[in-house]
């Protein structure tokens, strides 16, 4: 759950800041949101859970 919490809050402030500088239009906003909200009551949402999940843990193990 702190892994999709920390992802949520990373994922509004990249789309706040690209709304907000003039880089994306509002209807662009709203229509990422309901593809993520039809994406995740799909098959395909188990797979794309996985595939965060997966690459937060390699950015996890990267050492500097």
């Amino acid at each position: 759950m702190v892994l999709s919490l920390s992802a949520l809050v990373l994922l509004g402030a990249a789309i706040f800041a690209l709304w907000r500088y003039g880089r994306i239009a509002v209807s662009h906003v709203v229509l990422c949101t309901l593809f993520g909200f039809l994406l995740a009551s799909s098959s395909l949402a188990p797979y794309v859970g996985a595939t965060v999940r997966a690459g937060a843990r390699f950015l996890g193990g990267i050492h500097p």
